[in-house]
């Protein structure tokens, strides 16, 4: 429960037809397994106790006896034990037979949802409204429009629906989520054709995206009557359309289990404006309490968030990147009548994306590539490595090159200002940034064209720029890319050219180390390494990413960071870097307050004018504390 995790698990145990005492034990065997893994909420399947394949032994008083018999057995082997169960069964009420969930802790029936769309002829509709009943021995409410919410962890408010409830045109997840249900339960028993299984995972993605919720579905599988059907046994968890873990379809009978982030689906639902008018109308509301603990985590967080694991994804992902952001310049170009694109070409890893990104943008408007001015400034820390790379990639582009040596020029400013060159201070070098800044611009002018700037999305949130040098541009065509997905973005250029020179030099840009080249070369090589100063780019990248998209605390960035990052960085070197980021983030929001255009691609971005708004003089002590509390 700490940090808004909790431990979510879908079962399907091996079941008989009609023999609810086997099945009791299995289910009763299974809620044991849950226990010992601190799972806090075990979904069964559709009539788990009865099994779903009856057909019309469900008329019989024999069966729907031994089932409420049933019931009561699982009932008391709950106590004890804090996890909420839901388990289906058929209860008979008012002379009619329902199709229930029924939900249960510490040997207390919470409250039973009928399932609403029942198309068995055994089963009656679900009533409109709620109404109180006795089961067990014990008063509870029944109804489909019933929230079951945590007293110890406001987060996490659940409400069920059945089997094919989830594509329903009126899914019942949609008024429980609006009503406040933060986690949906399904207790399922859906026979299984060909494309069945990825028909179910894409309507529960959809859904828990669409909803902002965590999706348990636990579908009917092995023991069910194979008559005329199969049933495979599919489960899954779903959170905010992530997947977080899934037994496949004739899989073993084990818990599927993973933890659902509930602080992290309440701040994606404050997001939204869509929730902000839900209804609670016509719900009941039942309390349930949870013992503190603190949930070893079995889900997985990627290393490199803004990075899609998956191959097929991560190319599809890179193209449109690269197309929004080709676009987004060509529209600026188009407008402002531009003749030319002027880059500060610095054979480095941003600066080869953007004008790659000038290259799609020209073709885009059927325009030479002569109309991109490239200018290399080599100065006191530029290597034969970086410029080489540069003059290549300039000439396989089709660009004019111009080289600029600013030496002389950042000598002459140092004599005017009173610097001495052999003060190697932050001075000497954004000198020679502001310098590099002013050429471009002056050539903007005689060129009639646009400076295209090259700063990219890390770099924004440590204010690793030089203001009014690097940090300013016309037109930013990497604003909101990261550092880890530029390395992708421009690998995917490299594998996907034709002209083997174009990819070879791309490749050597990969494996150049990042550096503003603004120190002394030494014997010829990169003296100032980005990375050795800031922290690595994967770790700022990562911080960036749960600190700023979901809103995480820095003790929970440090705990998720320790599980994914286990074996490469330890605790202090985490907790270092993570200091280091929430003290360069505060205080270099003045230079965010004032950027060039440039287009969105991605879900965060820090322009002013977009998503983040943020005062520059606002005060960090109370990230940073936190942070120190944790060494």
């Amino acid at each position: 429960m700490k940090d808004g995790f909790v431990r979510a698990a879908a079962a399907a145990p091996r079941l008989r037809v009609a023999d609810c005492a086997f099945n009791t034990k299995k289910i009763i065997e299974t809620i044991q397994a849950a226990n010992e893994l601190d799972v806090k909420l075990l979904v069964f399947p559709e009539l788990s106790v009865t099994a779903a394949t009856c057909g019309d032994l469900f008329g019989q008083p024999s069966l729907i006896s031994a089932a409420a018999a049933s019931l009561g057995e699982i009932v008391k082997a709950s106590i004890g034990s804090d996890t909420v169960i839901a388990v289906g069964a058929p209860l008979l009420l008012r002379q009619k037979l329902y199709n229930c969930a029924v939900m249960l802790q510490n040997g207390r029936i919470l409250g039973v949802v009928p399932k609403d769309c029942a198309a068995d002829r055994n089963f009656a509709p679900a009533p409109e409204e709620n109404f109180e009943i006795t089961l067990c021995g014990q008063s509870a409410l029944f109804g489909t429009k019933l929230l079951f919410c945590c007293e110890d962890m406001r987060e996490f408010c659940f409400a069920a629906e059945l089997g094919e409830e989830l594509w329903a045109a009126d899914q019942p997840a949609v008024s429980h989520a609006f009503a406040g249900a933060s986690v949906i339960i399904n207790l399922a028993a859906d026979f299984d054709t060909a494309g069945k299984a990825a028909f179910r995972r894409n309507m529960a993605a959809a859904a828990s995206s669409r909803l902002v919720c965590g999706y348990v579905y636990a579908n009917a599988g092995h023991g069910e009557s194979t008559t005329d059907l199969v049933f495979s046994g599919q489960r899954f968890i779903y959170e905010n359309g992530l997947q977080l873990n899934e037994a496949a379809p004739f899989s073993s009978d084990e818990l599927c289990y993973s933890e659902l982030d509930l602080s992290l689906i309440c701040s994606e639902r404050r997001r939204k404006n869509s929730f902000a008018n839900g209804s609670c109308d016509g719900y009941d509301t039942v309390s349930f309490s949870l013992s503190s603990s603190e949930t070893a985590l079995s889900r997985k967080y990627a290393a490199l968030p803004f990075v899609p694991e998956d191959e097929k994804l991560r190319a599809e992902r890179c193209e449109e990147i690269l197309s929004m952001q080709a676009y987004g310049l060509a529209k600026r170009v188009e407008h402002s009548r531009a003749k030319a694109l002027v880059i500060g070409l610095s054979g480095g890893l941003d600066s080869t994306l953007a004008i790659l990104i000038c290259v799609r943008a020209l073709k885009i408007l059927g325009r030479p590539m002569t109309d991109i001015a490239a200018i290399t400034m080599p100065c006191f820390g530029t290597t034969a490595r970086t410029r080489g790379n540069a003059e290549i990639l300039a000439e396989r582009i089709g660009a004019r090159l111009r080289t600029i040596d600013i030496a002389n020029a950042v000598k002459v400013h140092f004599e005017d200002i009173g610097h001495s060159a052999d003060n190697f201070n932050v001075v000497f070098e954004n000198a020679q940034a502001r310098e590099r800044t002013q050429i471009l611009m002056d050539a903007a002018n005689q060129e009639g064209g646009l400076v295209i700037g090259t700063g990219d999305l890390s770099e924004l949130a440590l204010g690793w720029a030089t203001y009014n040098g690097d940090h300013m541009s016309m037109y930013g065509v990497n604003g909101s890319v990261p550092k880890t997905l530029i390395r992708y973005l421009v690998r995917f250029e490299a594998e996907n050219t034709n002209d083997q020179q174009l990819r070879e030099v791309l490749l050597d840009v990969l494996d150049t180390p990042v550096s503003p080249e603004l120190l002394p070369a030494k014997d010829g090589e990169i003296a100032q390494k980005t990375e050795d100063l800031v922290g690595p780019y994967e770790l700022h990248d990562f911080f960036l990413y749960y600190a700023i998209r979901c809103r995480f605390t820095p003790a929970k960035i440090l705990r998720i960071a320790e599980t994914t990052f286990e074996g490469s960085y330890d605790r202090t070197t985490l907790l270092k870097w993570l200091e280091n980021f929430y003290r360069r983030f505060f205080s270099q929001q003045f230079k965010r307050s004032c950027l060039p255009d440039g287009p969105k691609v991605g879900s965060l971005t820090l322009s002013p004018r977009g998503d983040w708004s943020m005062p520059s003089d606002g005060c960090s002590d109370l990230w940073l504390a936190e942070v120190k509390a944790l060494y």
